[in-house]
């Protein structure tokens, strides 16, 4: 779809006298409405609020673009305004904003925003075009300058002409996190850069409507080299025994004849799809920290989807369950979640989502070191990390999970595994590479993954017996705040792990004993206890969700956008929508995390309040004993996490698009 498909005249506003950022969406949003664009004016307006809520789309350099995709939009169309003056648009470099486009794309619409930002991202990246923008006098004039510019850009393909007829010297692949601006910025350099040094350039873009511009084999085949400009994983192995020059995106926007010249001088490494990084002394090469953040951050990517599917599935379990409890009149039971058939089935297969949650995560760090062969022994170790699997209980029947920290070590353990088994069989005869991958690698992969998880959980399985036994003292020595202060930060160190474990199996073990104790202060410790398990889990996802709204800056673009989901998982104590953010940063995120579920779980005790059901979160709050000094007690866990995570948790290097 092209931009003079989508702009007219008279959506165009030139030399807008405007306040500030609301003054300017203002006037946008009323040009796409006298365009006939807007089923509703007003709920698109807000659809566009709450875009800028999450990150500004102000680019820099005076540029912004604002964007909604909302069925609120009749059919996609596009608006403009310049502003001489400029406004504070919250722009990365600090500068007022003075040349604004704002997108409407129907909800039904597909991706059309996300390539008509591409589109406009590429072509503003000329600033003689963009200064000609602001200049111009008139709408038709405004219109005119694009389509000329459009028509440059992007030519009919029944008109475009292969750039030589031996084909591309050099190949590319640009992909950053979330697949929008930088992605076709970083294309659009390198394309350019190498048709003014003289050696046709062809760049495949790894965008959020998937793979464009594909580079085929016979391209591959033929080329000189491949330059990899990425901040995320892109497919390798069909680079096998091609030079390969790795960097990051932003260097493919800002040195892109620098990285050409690198190829054409002979200085990128040969890759090996089997056994072999690139070479050491490879200029670009990665350090150990951002390869180690790059293979993580595969893996969280990947896992989160069913932390959030299997995790909302489970809370409209316990809603459902709710509803049928204050109808009936019916207590919560240890079966809360279940008490119904559908209830029942709708929380089964939320755990079946969560379930995944483990092995997607390890699968998928070990598949972004050792490409395809380390999948299986990935999954198969992240399964084993959440079964507790041993030497002497290899089905796990009376394991301890070892929770996501244990499927982090599982994905590292797989992956350099597989990678080490590359490695030694690039030295076997090339009669036996179909073997490899069918045979070799999925074997000892898995065989050595269930040595390593075997070996290890048998510790997991101590740590949990040693925290019981410190758990059960302090119960005894009747330290009420202090074993509430234990018990809710143990909830937020590995969420479902050992740790974790150890304090919510000690909470509702003491839920059994208070049903037959005869002893009414032993019964309330049991009960307060319990209360103190479920502050604890419920406030890391709340804490996750509020820091994304108040500190934007701090998080990924996909890490903001799941935000609104750990309001429901924290409030229905589905600690687990916190894994993913502990996972991409544990340093940071987790003492975090564990400040604010210590402080809630000592308030909780020392408030005396009492809990008789083993989960729920707010849907059994009718079950809890001053459940107003409850709530004061998660408030204040949550502000405590949200304080820490603010002065810990560094800002990311550049805001996602």
């Amino acid at each position: 779809m092209k931009i003079k498909d989508l702009l007219t005249v008279d959506s165009i506003a030139l030399g807008v006298t405007a306040a500030d950022r609301d003054a300017v969406i203002d006037t946008l949003v009323s040009l796409h409405d006298a365009a006939g664009n807007l089923a509703d004016a007003a709920a698109y307006k807000a659809a566009i609020l709450k875009r800028e809520s999450e990150s500004t789309t102000a680019l820099g350099e005076g540029l912004a673009v604002p964007h909604a995709k909302t069925d609120a939009v009749k059919k996609a169309g596009l608006a403009a305004v310049t502003v001489p003056a400029g406004v504070d648009y919250s722009a990365p470099d600090g500068q007022p904003s003075n040349l604004f486009f704002m997108i409407a794309a129907p909800a039904e619409g597909g991706d059309v925003h996300l390539e008509l930002l591409s589109r406009l991202m590429v072509m503003l990246m000329d600033a003689d075009f963009a200064a000609r923008l602001r200049a111009a006098k008139t709408p038709a004039e405004f219109l005119e300058i694009i389509n000329a510019q459009e028509a440059i850009k992007y030519p009919e393909e029944a008109a475009k002409e292969e750039p030589k007829k031996d084909g591309y010297r050099i190949l590319a692949v640009t992909a950053c996190p979330t697949g929008i601006a930088h992605t076709y910025m970083a294309a659009e350099a390198l394309e350019k850069a190498g048709a003014e040094m003289g050696y046709p350039l062809k760049a495949e873009t790894n965008g959020s409507g998937g793979a464009k511009n594909v580079l085929t084999k016979a391209e591959i085949a033929d080329c000189d080299g491949i330059i990899i400009a990425a901040d995320k994983n892109v497919e390798m192995a069909r680079f096998d025994g091609k030079p390969v020059l790795r960097t990051k995106v932003a260097d493919g926007i800002n040195k892109p004849q620098e990285l050409i010249q690198k190829v054409l001088d002979g200085k990128a490494p040969i890759y090996h799809a089997e056994g072999g990084a690139v070479a050491d002394d490879d200029m670009e090469s990665e350090s150990i920290g951002r390869k180690i953040y790059k293979d993580l951050m595969n893996g969280v990517s990947h896992m989160l989807p069913f932390v959030v599917g299997g995790g909302i599935l489970i809370a409209i379990a316990f809603l459902i369950d709710t509803i049928y409890c204050m109808k009936t009149g019916q207590a919560y039971g240890s079966n809360f979640g279940s008490m119904l058939a559908g209830s029942a089935w709708i929380k089964n297969m939320g755990g079946v989502a969560m379930n995944f949650m483990l092995p997607i995560l390890a699968g998928f760090i070990a598949h972004s070191i050792a490409d395809r062969p380390g999948l299986l022994a990935g999954f198969a170790g992240g399964y084993l990390a959440k079964i507790g699997a041993t030497w002497a209980d290899p089905a796990g029947e009376a394991g301890i999970s070892a929770g996501f920290i244990g499927a982090l070590i599982a994905g590292f353990a797989a992956g350099y595994l597989v990678k080490g088994l590359q490695k030694a069989c690039s030295k076997l005869p090339a009669s036996l590479d179909g073997i490899k991958p069918m045979l070799i690698y999925p074997v000892l992969g898995v065989l050595g993954i269930s040595i390593v998880m075997c070996t290890l959980d048998p510790a997991f399985i101590w740590l949990n017996g040693v925290i019981a036994k410190g758990l059960t003292a302090l119960g005894n020595a009747n330290l009420g705040p202090i074993l509430g202060l234990v018990l809710g930060g143990m909830m937020a160190i590995d969420m479902g792990g050992p740790i974790n474990k150890a304090a919510y199996l000690f909470g509702t073990g003491l839920l059994t004993e208070a049903a037959v104790t005869a002893d009414p202060a032993f019964q309330a410790m049991c009960y307060q206890s319990m209360a103190a398990v479920m502050i604890g889990g419920m406030v890391p996802p709340l804490a996750l969700a509020v820091a994304c709204q108040l500190f934007p800056k701090k998080f990924s673009s996909a890490e903001r956008q799941s935000a609104p989901t750990n309001y429901v998982m924290g409030l229905s104590f589905i600690t687990e929508g916190a894994i993913p953010f502990a996972a991409a940063d544990p340093l940071h995120v987790i003492p975090s995390l564990v400040a604010g579920s210590a402080v809630a779980g000592a308030l909780s005790m020392l408030f005396g309040c009492t809990l008789r059901a083993p989960h729920g979160g707010i849907f059994v709050f009718a079950t809890v004993g001053r459940w107003y000094l409850y709530l004061a007690a998660l408030a204040a866990g949550v502000a405590v996490s949200v304080l820490v995570l603010r002065f810990l948790k560094k800002d990311l290097e550049a805001k996602a698009e």
